[in-house]
């Protein structure tokens, strides 16, 4: 029995941590090792608007226009007001962003109107915060760590979350009961063969949400990085964003630039756009096969790309490739999951006792295209809102009932089943190249159906596994990935237009009725389109005292600011 329950050790989940260690025992729990997560792999930088209110309302316009009609604002001006906070408290905690002297660095990245992107040791960024915030909860008596646990269900008492099963490598299981928990289990780039997201991106929290009675939004709505490294047989490894920001172009494989025919911003348009346009331009003059992309550094000045870039140097150099002396291939790639679980601005779910943050949650922040650089903020923000909900309710809960330990030493079916095993990667493979082609970049209906059947003989040759398997890290995965394409595949086909990261080659067009639409999808397959009010009572406060700030701010009221 512990206090709080945090799946996930991201940044939003070690934010978390930090604030519920004030309130009470707190055990986060990893699949991996602790630092193993999409912030770890965090490049290009934090967005967050630290020089006064013009930034911050710039910073709020700008998340807007990316999000294309579909971002929440009270959760985008929560984000931006209160951002400056968090990212001092990083500082506080020993986080080492780049400097010239005392000045902190800023670049700029797509969508932005202006530089404010900070940044950690040229373009590890997202490792550099972990690290800063995985020593600080580490010295917390108040925090424990619980790694390589698979988090499998969770526990339920009259429709309220409890706490969760938890299975080790080994195959031991335990329940552990907690007040409150919350997911913070990151995203599910490895739905899709194509993905800048580490192995642990599975959507193993959206299927926990789902079968506790939560509700999925905006599963449609998943962001395709325009740069990961395209080399046959190597991982797409993601090229930031900041090297377009710092100067680089794209170019066709007859070295032209393209994307000023495309939009004013150039390379530094919304990354939907950008992306879009790079599979385009790859099948112009009506080519059969794609033609490359690349990402040119080549007339970029007054800048050591080596020190700048220090991480992508050194795995460019694994390749015999140089950002000053080479085009480098490039292609999109699954990047970030703008959906999730439904949320309102505290991290509260629809059902009681379990929350979420980070971006395993929706709150509407990113609408249908998140703006660079805003996850790690968002990260911060909602996981230090969703710790002070949680202390509060678990105050008006009773106790979670001691329950039977459900302890078993039931080995993994990886070492005990090999076969099995085999047969559910191979249906994984199966499902991440039917993902790519049926439900990626560009869509339509003939192959999203298609997508649709070729799921559900996925579906139902995992489930014939299932009994020997079941209990495994691979099984466990296998059904998550199911469920998230399933439900990304329902909510692309109810949404009948284009817009933000969603493309529809049978519906280019935005359809105006459906600005500000959700949707909403439940465990039992149903697709709704509804606003984003279900939680209205829950937020109405929040919302208003959000926009009473932002008035304030922008009226003149200087907000804190750091060199």
């Amino acid at each position: 029995m512990v206090d709080f329950l945090v799946l996930g050790a991201g940044i939003a989940g070690l934010r978390a941590a930090m604030t519920l260690a004030e309130h009470g025992r707190v055990l986060v729990v990893t699949k991996e090792a602790r630092w193993e997560s999409n912030t770890h792999y965090a490049q290009g930088g934090i967005a967050v608007a630290m020089g006064g209110a013009s930034d911050v309302a710039s910073h709020l316009q700008d998340t807007l226009d990316a999000g294309d009609g579909l971002v929440d604002r009270a959760a985008a001006e929560i984000l931006v007001r209160e951002g400056p906070e968090r990212v001092d408290e990083l500082l506080k905690w020993g986080t080492h962003f780049d400097r010239n002297g005392e000045t902190l660095l800023r670049t700029r990245e797509g969508a932005h109107s202006v530089a404010r992107i900070l940044h950690a040791n040229g373009d590890a960024t997202g490792a550099e915060i972990g690290r800063a915030l995985a020593a600080v909860a580490q010295s917390e008596k108040n925090i424990e760590f619980a790694e390589w646990m698979t988090a499998c269900a969770l526990l339920m008492d009259d429709q309220r979350v409890v706490g969760a099963e938890l299975r080790d490598a080994e195959g031991r299981s335990q329940h552990v009961l907690s007040r409150a928990t919350l997911l913070a289990t990151g995203g599910a780039g490895q739905v899709f063969s194509e993905t800048t997201n580490p192995a642990v991106a599975t959507g193993d929290g959206l299927l926990l949400a789902l079968r506790a009675g939560a509700v999925l939004v905006d599963m449609e709505m998943y962001q395709f990085h325009p740069t990961a490294l395209s080399i046959p047989g190597v991982p797409r490894f993601l090229l930031s964003e900041a090297l377009r920001g710092e100067g680089a172009h794209l170019v066709n494989a007859a070295g032209k630039r393209f994307m000023e025919r495309v939009h004013p911003l150039m390379e530094l348009a919304p990354r939907d756009i950008v992306a879009r346009a790079m599979v385009k331009e790859s099948f112009a003059d009506g080519a059969k096969q794609p033609g490359k992309i690349f990402l040119d550094m080549r007339s970029v000045r007054g800048i050591q790309l080596t020190e700048r870039f220090p991480g992508i140097s050194r795995f460019l150099a694994e390749h015999r490739l140089r950002l000053d002396r080479d085009r480098i291939p490039v292609s999109p790639a699954a990047h970030y999951m703008m959906g999730g679980v439904k949320t309102d601005l505290c991290g509260r779910t629809n059902v009681a006792g379990l929350f979420a943050a980070g971006e395993v949650a929706a709150t509407g922040v990113h609408g249908a295209n998140r703006l660079a650089s805003n996850s790690l903020l968002e990260g911060l923000v909602f996981g230090a809102r969703a710790a002070k909900a949680m202390a509060i309710d678990s105050e008006q809960l009773p106790i979670p009932k001691t329950r039977e330990d459900a302890s078993s030493s039931q080995q993994w079916m990886a070492v005990s089943n090999v076969e099995a095993n085999e047969r559910l990667e191979a249906a994984i493979h199966a499902l991440r190249g039917m993902m790519w082609r049926c439900a990626g970049l560009l869509r339509d209906a003939e192959r999203m159906h298609e997508g649709r059947e070729a799921l559900k003989k996925i579906s139902e040759e995992v489930c014939s596994i299932q009994n020997s398997a079941s209990t495994s890290r691979v099984a466990t995965e296998a059904r998550a990935r199911i469920e998230v394409s399933r439900a990304l595949l329902e909510c692309a086909i109810a949404r009948c237009e284009s817009r933000g990261a969603h493309y529809r080659n049978d519906f280019p067009q935005k359809n105006s009725t459906l600005e500000r639409i959700h949707t909403h999808y439940r465990a039992d397959g149903t697709v709704k389109l509804e606003c984003f009010d279900a939680f209205a009572e829950v937020h109405r406060d929040e919302e208003n005292d959000s926009k009473s700030s932002i008035q304030r701010m922008t009226a003149g009221a200087a907000c804190g600011s750091v060199s």
